[in-house]
């Protein structure tokens, strides 16, 4: 963690229509509202409406390429309607919804949304198709009827998402799960897991058992949550952060910690001149990257030594492998080269954090196909690590950080007046292209402050704000005072922790009680899965 950063199993959830008045219908006037919003609107006349037989009807053509949208959509959709929803292929019926590949004209994750009798879903992709079933759902979260009309929709930035340091604090595997849908509902798709740190190593490992942390992911663990990424379109991309912050390894290896030449001892940095570390850490990325099948590996490489004076041996390593003019810094640009060929022989691409690349202070430079993630102001500008040949990710202290015990994001200024093309310190790149998006950092340099539940509740309007400027469609409202009334119009994703009835075995059935609770909680109305009155989502129903 960097020293700066110091200063929810699918549940029933209410189908809003089922219930009168249970939530704000479609404004008459403008676009369906979603969160991101939609790119481009164009009126229709009437309404489509979701019905009791409404079914996801699956082109033939496209069968092979949408099953698993269309199973995914409909799971998401029963859940939210209370009920099974059938997926068939063939023809529609007024009241379905219709999925097709087929337009080529769309960018990669765009779609287009065809709303009349029945709704259409159209994309060149499944990734396209996806994204479109996450605004349905959305949409029908609202109101049971779309207004009539057309939407072409995709996004701006390629990366849009989350990380989370499990390294300083566990997060269970529930929790992971929920956020993997959470982040699908928001048309988010990339989930950073920063697995090691200060206070943990979090990975199963057969190489080095010794290293991990009582709290820990098994690979079924992880293969189970990459799995559920790939059905709802969700990357994870896996961290081991290197050469620093491995105080949870070190301290099962002391002899590779690094020591000054006072004797003073290290007990997060590494020691770079021995070969064990290479050994080590070789054995280890090994090991790990054929379990996740994102293209990314992220080496860390943040927050190494700053006062490279006080390890001679550094500077004696440098030497011996770079030549007579090497620096002491060569010895770390070395390794993430080293780190990086690692990597790409694994068939990844390299990730690292910027504040190590600096100017002048060493022979070598970071191989240029290393994407550079800019989280701060040290050493090289976004546009000097562009010039560089590197692509630059926008993780920029503020506003994407979310520090437990520390900052929390500005949301209205993320939402108002951010743009993922500013970098921290008002940076920007002459082509924008060159950087793919950015994501929501949560940082536990405070374990115990917050639980996961206060997590949850703390990222949920940062998650909107970043969605809405990542997607880079016209914004929903001018302000962010305007924009959280639909945020909480549309909620969160169907199988959310709280919004289903714990035990709801009716599931819509009729039920019969030998008591009730109150005269206006009758037998009748527990079969029906209701939201908690506390929920902020369902507009003025009346639950208790």
């Amino acid at each position: 963690m960097r020293l700066l950063r110091l200063l929810i199993v699918t549940a029933y959830a209410v189908f809003a229509p089922a219930i009168p008045g249970a939530g704000p219908a479609q404004a008459e006037a403008g676009p369906p509202q979603a969160v991101p919003a939609l790119r481009q609107w164009t009126a229709g006349t009437g309404t489509y409406t979701f019905t009791d037989a409404t079914r996801i009807v699956v082109d033939p053509a496209s069968t092979a390429q949408l099953a698993d949208e269309a199973a995914t959509f409909a799971q998401d959709l029963g859940a939210l309607a209370g009920r099974g929803v059938a997926v068939v292929t063939g023809s529609p019926a007024a009241g379905d919804i219709r999925l097709t590949l087929g337009d080529s004209t769309l960018p990669a994750e765009g779609y287009r949304m065809t709303v009349a009798g029945i709704l259409t879903l159209q994309a060149g992709t499944d990734a396209g198709a996806f994204n479109g079933t996450r605004t349905v759902l959305q949409l029908l979260r609202q109101s049971a009827s779309v207004p009539a009309g057309t939407a072409v929709d995709w996004p701006t930035k390629a990366e849009r998402g989350l990380m989370v340091d499990q390294g300083r604090k566990f997060f269970t595997v529930d929790w992971l799960r929920q956020h993997i849908k959470e982040l699908a509902y928001l048309k988010l798709n990339y989930f950073h897991f920063h697995l090691s740190d200060t206070y943990g190593f979090r990975l199963e490992s057969s190489t080095h058992p010794e290293i991990v942390s009582t709290d820990h992911y098994s690979k079924q663990d992880i293969a189970d949550l990459v799995e559920l990424g790939r059905k709802y379109h969700v990357t994870i991309v896996p961290e081991m952060d290197t050469p620093g912050h491995m105080n949870a390894v070190l301290a099962a290896h002391p002899e590779l910690k690094l020591k000054s030449s006072s004797g003073a001892v290290s007990n997060d940095f590494i020691d770079l001149s021995l070969p064990g570390s290479y050994t080590l850490i070789k054995d280890l990325v090994s090991e790990y990257l054929p379990l996740f099948p994102a293209p990314y590996w992220h080496i860390g490489a943040d927050e190494y030594v700053t006062d490279y004076s006080k390890y001679p041996q550094l500077l004696s390593y440098a030497r011996a492998h770079y030549g007579a003019d090497a620096t002491a810094k060569d010895t770390y640009y070395g390794f993430v080269n080293w780190a990086d060929d690692l990597v790409r022989a694994g068939g990844k691409t390299t990730r690292m954090w910027n504040d190590g690349i600096k100017s002048g202070d060493g022979m070598l430079r970071p191989h240029s196909g290393i994407l550079v993630e800019y989280w701060y102001t040290y050493g090289l500008t976004p546009q000097q690590l562009a010039d560089a040949g590197h692509v630059v990710a926008n993780e920029s202290w503020t506003p994407t950080y979310y520090v437990l015990g520390g900052p929390k994001p500005d949301t209205k200024w993320m939402y108002e007046t951010w743009t993922p093309d500013r970098f921290e310190g008002g940076n920007t790149l002459s082509d924008p292209a060159k950087n793919p998006g950015s994501v929501i950092h949560v940082w536990c340099d405070t374990p115990t402050a917050e639980t996961e539940g206060q997590i949850a509740a703390g990222i949920m309007y940062p998650l909107r704000a970043l969605a809405q400027q990542t997607w880079g469609s016209p914004k929903p409202a001018a302000t962010y005072a305007a924009f959280t009334p639909i945020v909480a119009s549309i909620g969160h994703n169907p199988a959310w922790p709280g919004l289903a009835q714990p035990g709801n075995l009716a599931l819509g059935r009729p039920t019969t009680a030998s008591s009730t609770e109150k005269a206006n909680f009758p037998a009748a109305r527990s079969s029906s899965p209701t939201p908690p009155a506390t929920s902020p989502f369902f507009g003025s129903m009346n639950f208790h």
